[in-house]
C-alpha cells in the first residue's frame, strides 16, 4: 500500500503547477467529502491531467498512473508523492493498492477511460466501479477541460498560463448495488460512466472549452 504521507507533499506541488504555472479555475470542490473513503473519476485528455487532479482536489489523492511513468527521475517523484503504477495489461495489484488506501479512509484518483483519448467518456473500464463496490466508497465525477484542446498535438503541454477548468461534480453512490458482486460492479460502472459524461457535456457548455476532435489512443 503506498504511504499516506506522499499526497501530504505531492498536494501543495499540484497547487503550483495548477495555479501559478497555469490557471486553473476549480468549480464544486465543495461536493469532495472531506472524510472517508472517496475515489474521483476524472476524463483524460492530457498527460497534465494527473497533476490537476492532485493540485486541485480538497484533499490529498493518491492517483493511479500509467506504469510507464514511472522510470528515472519521475518513477522516483511518483512514488515518494504516494501515486500508484498500473500495468494496463493486468491491473489487479494497483487495484488492491487502491482498495488499500479506501479501507484506512483515504482518497484515490483514476481515469476510467483507463488512457489519454477524447474525454467524452464513452467507454470506461470497471476500475473506478470495482474499487466504489469494494472500498465501500462514493465516487466524484470530474470534468478536466483545457489542458488539450481542438488543434493541440496529441502530446506535450499546453502553454504557461493557459486558462485550465477543473469542475467536481456531485458524489455517486453506488455502494448499495443489489445482485452478484459481478452485476454490481457493471451496474456502477454504467452509472459512474453516465456521470461522468454528462458532467463532461455540462462543463463544456458552462465554460466554452471544448475537448480536442481527435482521439490520441493509437499513439500513447
Amino acid at each position: 500500500m503506498p504511504s499516506g504521507r506522499g499526497p501530504v507533499w505531492a498536494r501543495p506541488v499540484g497547487w503550483f503547477l495548477a495555479h501559478v504555472l497555469w490557471d486553473a479555475h476549480v468549480t464544486g470542490a465543495e461536493r469532495v467529502p472531506r472524510t472517508g473513503p472517496v475515489v474521483l473519476a476524472a476524463n483524460h485528455v492530457a498527460a497534465l491531467d494527473g497533476p490537476l487532479l492532485v493540485g486541485t482536489a480538497p484533499r490529498g489523492l493518491h492517483v493511479l498512473v500509467k506504469a510507464e511513468m514511472f522510470r528515472g527521475p519521475l518513477g522516483g517523484l511518483l512514488r515518494a508523492a504516494g501515486q500508484i503504477p498500473v500495468d494496463r495489461t493486468m491491473a489487479r495489484p494497483a487495484l488492491q493498492s487502491a482498495l488499500g488506501v479506501l479501507r484506512r479512509g483515504g482518497a484515490v484518483g483514476i481515469f476510467p477511460e483507463g488512457t489519454r483519448g477524447g474525454g467524452t467518456v464513452e467507454q470506461v473500464r470497471a476500475g473506478a466501479a470495482w474499487l466504489a463496490v469494494n472500498g465501500d466508497a462514493q465516487v466524484v465525477p470530474v470534468a478536466i477541460l483545457g489542458a488539450r484542446r481542438p488543434g493541440d498535438p496529441p502530446r506535450g503541454l499546453p502553454a504557461l498560463r493557459r486558462t485550465l477548468h477543473v469542475e467536481f461534480g456531485d458524489p455517486v453512490d453506488v455502494r448499495s448495488a443489489a445482485g452478484p458482486r459481478r452485476a454490481a460492479i457493471d451496474h456502477a460502472a454504467g452509472v459512474i460512466r453516465d456521470a461522468l459524461a454528462d458532467l463532461v457535456v455540462a462543463a463544456q457548455e458552462r465554460t466554452g472549452v471544448r475537448l480536442p476532435a481527435d482521439d490520441p489512443r493509437s499513439t500513447v
